[in-house]
């Protein structure tokens, strides 16, 4: 064998010496041959091989190392490629694990369908493609849809925000979990001014046309409240009360908002000019107002399924607003029905206080239905469109999120209602210039009773505003003992003790506590946490012991 010859499409191997191209000839005859190799140890051998006799010089059989040939290498034979060559491909697919047929195989099998068969195929390949597109355009529809929902929620809710709180704050503000706190007063506790007007809109519209008194505040309420520990309280003002900030001759209340904003285009000037007025009257330092239309009751109402209200006297305005109830009752109403309730002062025991004591009542019974009700997108939608056409205040969003979560946990049951006619009579009517007014009992222009009274219903301590009684017996043989309990209880800010001798008898026990009122939670709780003692029921009061007191404290001997 010629050790140049390629071995199994391998290349040949070459010799130092360069090769002459060869001629063409015709083909050699085989013989044989001893041909002389020189290796490059320059070793003499001798071998035997069967070769064509060819015309060329005769090569060495090894190259060294470290040299590169300078002869091109003849390609191999074919013969080994056409061996190695691929046949047909094949694809797996990666879900199923199916094996496909790849697809120039896939090809050449659908030329080889017949015609009938061909256009079956193209028909199912049609109606996949128009199936896709369905698919695609319906996925495309619904992201669009959700697109432009998102964009009109925000659109709106920016809107609406902007109406009710006066341009603060938007709608990104309300999903983040920050809740900034209200702002105070020195005492600590956070006042707002709400106040409404007539109407059945903002600028007074009513059926056809516009009545003359739609800006007067026919309701002005204040409502005081501690954040920390969830005490809340209401007042409402009358709104004949006789002031002298306002641009008419008559001189009332009601006229304050409208004489500062007669336009309509100031809703802060009004505002403000109301509080001040109100600040002075009560003593009380405002950081908030909610600006309300009545009307909007209608709709609010009416949207909640109705409220329920149970009010404290009974009302019999048979002819203005019709509002006819009983007072100790529970009665479910409508939205005209409450628009009716919150206007009524006739058939009253006290008129515009009874007017402002029903408001609150309503306000409440909002209130607890909203919680009841597990609202449904539309109605929550439907209750914020109709508050933001009917509600303006200065809260930013922030404020608002803090306002509805202290309104949720809030339990509007144990909000004081406080009245300045009962059970001090503060106000009284008055007759000046031929105009009925609402005056100060101290007399026109003179709030300091008012003011007095108020700072210590809207204090923190319920010592203050609840105005318990408490009875401290002696029921010892040591004179005096009575006595000197009261001054400890009065240097803690307890107020009306009263001490006698308790009957006779057997008192073992050092200190008793007895409760004969369940309307007065906080100081209870304060004198439970005093003696160490849950406070004992009016049933098992000492034989003998007769009172009107809330509280009843027996001193007697410690047993041995």
């Amino acid at each position: 064998m010629d050790k140049n010859k390629s071995i199994d499409g391998l290349a040949p191997r070459r010799s130092k010496i360069q090769a002459t191209p060869n001629k063409a000839t015709p083909k050699p005859k085989t013989t044989k041959k001893t041909i002389k190799v020189t290796t490059s140890k320059a070793s003499k051998t001798s071998k035997t091989t069967t070769k064509p006799a060819p015309k060329a010089q005769v090569q060495k059989a090894q190259t060294p190392k470290n040299r590169t040939s300078k002869t091109k290498t003849q390609k191999p034979e074919n013969i080994t490629e056409e061996f190695l060559k691929p046949v047909q491909t094949f694809n797996f697919d990666e879900k199923t694990g199916e094996l496909k047929a790849s697809e120039e195989h896939t090809m050449n099998n659908t030329k080889e369908l017949s015609k009938k068969e061909q256009k079956k195929l193209d028909k199912k390949l049609k109606k996949q493609n128009k199936k896709r597109k369905i698919i695609t355009g319906i996925i495309l529809g619904i992201v669009l849809l959700l697109l432009g929902a998102v964009i009109w929620f925000i659109i709106w809710g920016n809107d609406l925000l902007s109406r009710i709180g006066n341009g603060q704050g938007n709608i990104f503000d309300l999903f983040s979990e920050y809740y900034e706190p209200l702002k105070t007063d020195e005492n600590g506790r956070t006042n707002i001014l709400a106040f409404g007007t007539s109407g059945y809109d903002m600028e007074g519209n009513e059926g056809n046309g516009t009545h003359d008194g739609a800006q007067l505040t026919d309701s002005i309420m204040v409502i005081s409240l501690n954040q920390d520990t969830g005490d809340a309280a209401m007042l409402s003002l009358p709104r004949d009360l006789k002031v002298s900030r306002t641009c008419t001759a008559t001189g009332k209340i009601n006229e304050i908002y409208w004489c500062n904003n007669m336009d309509g285009t100031n809703e802060q000037a009004g505002a403000e000019a109301l509080m001040a007025e109100v600040s002075d009257i009560l003593g009380v330092d405002f950081q908030y107002y909610a600006h309300l239309n009545w009307g909007s009751l209608v709709s609010i109402v009416d949207i909640l399924g109705g409220i329920t209200v149970t009010l404290d006297e009974d009302i019999n305005d048979y002819t203005y607003t019709k509002a006819v109830f009983e007072a100790g009752v529970p009665y479910t109403i409508d939205g005209g029905q409450a628009l009716g309730l919150a206007r009524a002062r006739h058939g009253t025991t006290s008129g515009d206080f009874s007017r402002g004591a029903s408001q609150q009542k309503i306000l409440i019974g909002i209130k607890e239905k909203i919680l009841q009700n597990n609202l449904s997108l539309p109605d929550l939608l439907n209750l914020a469109n109709t508050l933001g056409d009917n509600l303006r205040t200065n809260f930013s969003v922030d404020e608002m999120k803090t306002a509805a979560h202290l309104l949720t946990d809030l339990d509007f049951n144990s909000i004081r209602q406080v009245s300045l006619i009962e059970p001090e009579k503060l106000m009284t009517t008055g007759n000046i210039g031929g105009i009925s007014y609402v005056l100060p009992s101290a007399g026109n222009g003179n709030y300091s009773a008012i003011k007095a009274y108020v700072a210590k219903m809207f204090s923190n301590d319920p010592r203050q505003y609840e105005d318990s009684s408490i009875l401290v017996l002696n029921g010892t043989d040591t004179p005096g003992v009575a006595s000197t309990e009261q001054t400890t209880l009065e240097e803690e800010g307890y107020i009306n003790i009263y001490v006698d001798d308790a009957p006779a008898g057997e008192y073992t026990e050092h200190y008793t506590l007895y409760v004969l009122h369940d309307d007065k939670p906080g100081t209870k709780k304060l004198l439970e946490e005093k003696y160490g003692q849950e406070a004992k029921p009016a049933a098992e009061l000492p034989q003998g012991i007769v009172t009107d007191c809330d509280f009843v404290i027996v001193i007697g001997n410690e047993s041995e």
